[in-house]
């Protein structure tokens, strides 16, 4: 009898223990409904080709509705500029210089992105300026062939050919362990990326994603000061890299709904949907149907690598096939961009779930995550009280 009372005493220990992670996967809110958002990144001045890539992926995107009438919304993570490599090579690579989005050889992109905004099916993110640190391309320019080379590429360049660690934009990747930016710069490099954003969309920048999932407080700040309301993250916390390039960094867990600084609104993008790496549509509806046991949005992390070039054609189709079983499967399913999700949890919005039973069947599939807390409770006998008291709340 006495391993009976002594029983209660241990799943109490488990539950002090595990207390601040049980705790914040009670607070994230709970969905209502499957959310599906797609999350491009990499979008902006590029080769002409990709004008045709952004027109085939509208004409993907409007073929699907959802049940409130509404296509699929795919959001593009946007960089404002390329270098302009002739003129930093004429300086001897002493001189940053660019070509912007407005530039009349990248018109036809910028064209194709705001036709795909006017009818619903693009939804413009802020990436940034640039996908690297101008002044961290500059010296790497001056000592290694291969990025001189890359710069010689003309007007459409595509940054996803750089070395990782320099596609990083709020460090200075030149050499490893990265090193941190001057806030000053920082403040200066925001403010202008956010009022570029403006003159080409009319409106301010809502969503940021930051390269690389790479970013610091100083540059969270900034953000915020500029207007920003929603940084879509990866659920943790990255402000470096490592001797070995690797992004490192607080081992701080991030979940939808949560504030940082200067009142960021944080959401979590960790699913992917990578056709040209062999990423297949089963995938993304397992990620989808996790997702929504859990009460969670499914982000699905894309890159435009995957519908440009030789693997368009399946990545399109794939994308097709896709939404196609998600909307036979998932009854109610919504599409909608970051920024409406994210507007959803700081308004309390009729998207979220009040009623306790559902919250907390929502909440026992977000603890099957936590491995350690799970393994214990399971070994134990925790983990089959808590079902037993899902199934009478549910």
């Amino acid at each position: 009898m006495a391993w009976l009372l002594a029983l209660p005493a241990l799943w109490l220990a488990i539950l002090l223990l595990y207390f601040r992670p049980l705790r914040a996967a009670w607070r994230e809110p709970t969905l209502r409904h499957p959310v599906l958002i797609i999350e491009s990144d990499d979008w902006g001045p590029g080769p002409p080709g990709h004008a045709l890539a952004l027109r085939r992926l509208i004409d993907c995107l409007t073929a699907f509705r959802d049940n409130a009438g509404r296509p699929p919304v795919m959001t593009l993570g946007l960089t404002l500029s390329l270098p302009d490599g002739a003129a930093m090579a004429a300086s001897g690579f002493t001189d940053y210089q660019s070509r912007p989005f407005t530039d009349p050889a990248y018109a036809a992109i910028l064209e194709a992105i705001r036709a795909g905004i006017g009818i619903g099916v693009f939804a413009p993110q802020l990436h940034g300026m640039a996908h690297y640190w101008p002044d961290a391309l500059l010296r790497a320019a001056r000592t290694d062939e291969s990025i001189r080379q890359w710069l010689a590429g003309g007007n459409g360049l595509e940054t996803e050919s750089l070395p990782s660690p320099l596609q990083s934009r709020w460090i200075d990747g030149t050499s490893l362990p990265s090193s941190p930016l001057p806030p000053a710069a920082i403040q200066d490099a925001v403010h202008e990326e956010a009022g570029v954003y403006r003159a080409l969309f009319g409106t301010s920048p809502e969503v940021v994603v930051p390269p690389t999932f790479i970013w610091t407080p100083v540059v969270e700040r900034a953000w915020a000061k500029a207007g920003l309301r929603c940084l879509v993250t990866p659920g943790r916390r990255y402000d470096s890299r490592d001797d070995a390039g690797r992004p490192a960094g607080p081992d701080g867990r991030i979940r939808n709904g949560e504030r940082g600084e200067g009142g960021l609104l944080y959401l979590v993008r960790d699913d992917y949907f990578e056709p040209a790496y062999g990423h297949q549509a089963g995938q993304a509806l397992a990620a989808l149907e996790e997702k929504t046991r859990q009460g969670r949005p499914c982000l699905l992390e894309t890159h435009r690598f995957n519908f440009t070039g030789e693997q368009a054609d399946n990545a399109l189709s794939t994308l097709g096939g896709m939404l196609s079983q998600a909307l036979g499967r998932f009854t109610g399913l919504r599409f909608t961009s970051s920024a409406e999700l994210a507007e959803q949890y700081r308004s309390g919005g009729d998207w979220l779930e009040p009623r306790l039973g559902r919250r907390y069947v929502a909440w026992l599939a977000r603890l099957r995550r936590l491995p350690r807390f799970w393994k214990l409770a399971r070994l134990s006998g925790l983990g089959f009280a808590l079902v037993g008291l899902g199934k009478v709340l549910a």
